[in-house]
């Protein structure tokens, strides 16, 4: 069986700078993309109001988003589908998860960038950006009402599943976290509704974390 942990508190890390430090609404955000400031060379998410830089992806971490993506697939039926690193909307922030499962289908998408309301669950594969995702990643979509929000932790062989998003305090965070190891299994629910389990060792057993 898999472990219930209590989710810890983490509080958002002060930038720390003597420069003057900008903070960019989504709008100012999208301004820098359509004037050609900003392009997709620039490898940069907002989080929080902030310009924060996308790390490279190792081998590692492009096996497991491809075996995340395929034995999701599987699971998902029709009315469903997985966007890769694409940008999800939120108040304050357009980050990429790694995967997140959309309603619909990627036309539904032509005209306006998915919201909390159209992923029921999202998913970072953390090799080097762990404390990404366990802090700022984690406030954000706990704060804009993700139902599951998935860590792959390479280095550790395990899934962390966070759910009962807090987002309605100081430091939105989840009521709830399990953890998944070698052996187990990771339950997928949509909406309440257990689509089927993604084994553990099916995603990590041909990764080699350096």
């Amino acid at each position: 069986m898999s472990s219930i942990l209590t989710v810890p508190t983490i509080r958002p890390q002060p930038v720390i700078t003597d420069l003057p430090v900008w903070r960019f609404s989504v709008a100012d955000y999208r301004r820098l993309s359509e004037t050609g400031v900003l392009n997709d060379d620039d490898e940069l998410e907002l989080l929080e109001g902030l310009l924060v830089p996308k790390m490279p992806k190792n081998p590692p971490h492009i096996l497991v988003c491809k075996l995340l993506r395929r034995y999701l697939e599987r699971l998902l039926g029709d009315g469903w589908h997985v966007a890769t690193q694409d940008p999800l909307s939120t108040e304050d922030s357009e980050p990429e998860p790694d995967l997140a499962v959309l309603r619909g289908c990627e036309e539904d998408y032509g005209d306006r960038l998915p919201t909390s309301a159209d992923s029921p669950l999202v998913i970072e594969v953390a090799d080097t950006t762990l404390s990404r995702d366990r802090g700022i990643k984690r406030r954000i979509y706990a704060r804009t009402g993700i139902q599951h929000y998935w860590i792959a932790n390479v280095a550790e062989k395990t899934i962390e599943v966070y759910s009962e998003p807090i987002g309605e305090m100081e430091t939105p965070g989840f009521a709830s976290l399990q953890k998944y190891s070698l052996g187990e299994s990771v339950p997928v629910e949509l909406d309440g509704q257990k689509r089927g389990e993604i084994a553990v060792a099916s995603i990590f057993i041909s990764v080699d974390a350096k």
